[in-house]
């Protein structure tokens, strides 16, 4: 029998990599997917590999939350490249034995400006909060578009740069099916 791999964003395993939430119906909504995806994972025998943190190795733990327009330069992009180079290989090895292995994909948090697959946070930014009258303004600006994060981006570049074809699956709750069914 084949062992089933699955490359999972950072936070799927260690929720101390996020930036801190505030809003309790949002994190119970996330945690409760999270545990449910996790415990069918184990389950079914699905061997996990942890992807690298990007915002903690760059910014840590105390960071603000930030949205892909900050995170989208060329610095976060070459570092997300540098996490993602060893990544990509183990990846590459496990394709290299597919008597032995079947590589379902990878899983990202949608959502985020750095894992979201198919949602990622977006909204103005830039400059000094300190002096700001209109912060509340600025931050109700905050948005979920349609794209993936950065770091997601960098994956998919760097998997058409390899040829490799692979299914890249968005932890959200509102869509909750699209990732359990991966690990049915």
């Amino acid at each position: 029998m084949k062992q089933k791999i699955l490359f999972v964003s950072n936070c799927v395993l260690n929720t101390g990599a996020k930036v801190v939430m505030y809003n309790k119906e949002q994190m119970e909504a996330e945690e409760s997917l999270r545990k449910r995806f996790l415990h069918q994972a184990v389950d079914a025998q699905i061997q996990l590999v942890q992807l690298p943190c990007p915002e903690l190795t760059l910014y840590g733990s105390r960071r603000w939350g930030h949205t892909k327009s900050q995170f989208n330069n060329p610095f976060f992009r070459a570092h997300c490249r540098k996490l993602l180079e060893p990544v990509l290989m183990e990846l590459e090895e496990y394709l290299s034995n597919p008597q032995r292995f079947e590589v379902l994909g990878f899983i990202g948090i949608d959502g985020s400006p750095s894992c979201g697959v198919d949602y990622t946070g977006e909204g103005p930014s830039g400059g000094s909060m300190r002096s700001r009258n209109d912060l509340d303004e600025v931050i109700a600006q905050g948005r979920l578009i349609k794209e993936p994060g950065v770091l997601f981006e960098v994956i998919s570049e760097m998997l058409a740069e390899r040829g490799i074809d692979m299914k890249l699956t968005g932890l959200f709750a509102p869509e909750e099916e699209k990732v359990l069914s991966l690990v049915k």
